[in-house]
């Protein structure tokens, strides 16, 4: 067997990168966001309209990846059919912030469950965290650079091992759920206790909940950045929608049975995790212990995750001839060293800058939520452009439901962040200019010199203090 072949990916594999990719902080702590936000009613209704628009999206990346399967660069690939090379460009380089950037989250995390069995890490954002974090990076750089293979199948082991304290958990929900606990305030005013129940405050809740439910599905897609690398295209489809099962199921039971365990105001009111909150009122102390190990065990699993990720979409840039082939230089193990050390590198200085701003972790989630569904609204173009070209009504319907949950989802998390995204392009934009150079349109200059000016006008306004950072 070639060693290009031992490298490939198999259904497992990818189910479980799609899987540690998604479940990563959020699921730890989604149960208390929801219920700030939202009565069970509100809650389900708010899941119905995710799962819809989720759906729509992975019916998106399936059909094209049938329909397309000369397009194996994952989802950069539609956004280059749809935009050209700007377009590719634009989605693969937000991908990529996306990615490493969610590194940050999860290695913070790790330090402040740590924190709870050692003092010394106590809140995740001091100098040990931050030292031991570099550690982690680098030794999860290391793993990758051993090979793709190797690290989905170590992927795939902590998969199965952070998924166990989940599976604790929902045990203990369904055994302690009291329905009448559940439907006892089930279609309730969340900003105005005890005042009647209305339209514009259903529409409220679910527009409060649609912030912290969007964003848990990312890496759904995880299986179309590593199409290139799975055994047959038919896996990465097998695996996107097992995993969008998977986590349907398992993100709704999780965070509507604890309504039916305490109080809406009780879940809103417990500190993060709140996972482990609820098991230590429902089943004593070492149900928090139990909760931090997984949390510990799931950010370790989503690290390893989002690394294979973000290289793996500059490499793909750089063979699509969009970054200087640099990028996808691979070692005997091909796996694209260059990539994975800038992308160590960058993380490494993110983390350090815990010491100078605190504010830096926010700004990072939010350019990280909005680049995803900029990417996956991408995908929803191209289905729409090629289900009009071929006369499919039922994909044109996908790719506009999917289409318009990803405006949505971009709408909610504001127009600060949207402007300061156009900052996080002009470095990639220089380096887009350097590896096209001769090759770029008129259209193509006037777009980046648009992006320019939003990235100036949101440097000044951050510095006028208009906007934050």
């Amino acid at each position: 067997m070639s060693q290009e072949k031992s490298q490939k990916i198999g259904k497992g594999g990818l189910s479980a990168l799609i899987i540690s990719s998604a479940i990563g902080t959020g699921i730890f702590g989604l149960m208390s966001q929801l219920a700030a936000a939202a009565s069970p009613g509100s809650a389900i209704v708010a899941w119905v309209i995710v799962d819809v628009g989720f759906s729509a999206l992975v019916y998106c990346l399936t059909n094209l990846s049938r329909e397309r399967p000369d397009l194996d660069s994952g989802i950069f690939a539609y956004a280059g059919a749809a935009a050209g090379p700007l377009g590719e460009f634009v989605s693969g380089w937000g991908y990529w912030l996306a990615s490493w950037v969610s590194n940050i989250a999860f290695c913070t995390m790790i330090m402040s469950a740590l924190g709870n069995f050692i003092p010394a890490f106590k809140g995740g954002q001091n100098l040990p965290s931050i030292l031991l974090s570099c550690a982690v990076v680098w030794l999860i750089t290391f793993l990758v650079s051993l090979g793709f293979k190797s690290a989905s199948f170590v992927n795939a082991l902590v998969t199965i091992c952070k998924l166990i304290p989940l599976l604790v958990f929902l045990i203990v929900m369904f055994a302690a759920f009291r329905a009448g606990m559940f439907t006892s305030r089930f279609w309730e005013n969340v900003a105005n206790a005890g005042s009647p129940f209305t339209a514009k405050s259903l529409f409220t809740q679910i527009q409060g909940s649609l912030i912290y439910l969007v964003f848990v599905f990312v890496g759904i897609e995880g299986a179309s950045v590593m199409g290139s690398r799975a055994k047959k295209k038919s896996d990465a489809t097998f695996a996107t929608v097992l995993s969008l099962i998977a986590l349907i199921l398992i993100y709704g039971f999780i965070s509507l049975l604890p309504y039916g365990v305490m109080t809406r105001a009780q879940l809103a009111s417990l500190p993060q995790p709140a996972m482990s909150g609820i098991l230590a009122r429902t089943v004593g102390v070492w149900g928090e212990g139990l909760v931090d190990t997984g949390l510990i065990i799931s950010c370790l699993g989503g690290l390893l995750s989002w690394t294979l990720l973000p290289v793996e979409t500059t490499t793909l840039l750089a063979q699509d001839g969009l970054l200087p082939g640099i990028w996808s230089r691979a070692n005997r193990k091909d796996a694209p060293v260059f990539s994975l050390v800038v992308t160590a590198v960058l993380e490494t200085l993110f983390l350090f800058s815990f010491l100078i701003t605190s504010n830096a972790y926010n700004f990072a989630s939010a350019i990280s939520s909005v680049t995803a569904l900029a990417c996956y609204a991408f995908v929803s173009l191209y289905e729409i452009m090629y289900s009009l070209k071929h006369k499919k009504p039922l994909g044109l319907a996908m790719g506009i439901v999917s289409g318009v949950f990803e405006i949505l989802g971009m709408a909610i998390s504001g127009w600060q962040e949207v402007l300061l995204l156009s900052v996080c392009y002009v470095p990639g934009l220089a380096l887009f200019i350097y590896r096209r150079r001769g090759q770029i349109k008129k259209g193509q200059w006037a777009a980046m010199i648009a992006v320019c000016i939003l990235a100036a006008v949101a440097i000044t306004l951050s510095c006028l203090g208009i906007v934050s950072v």
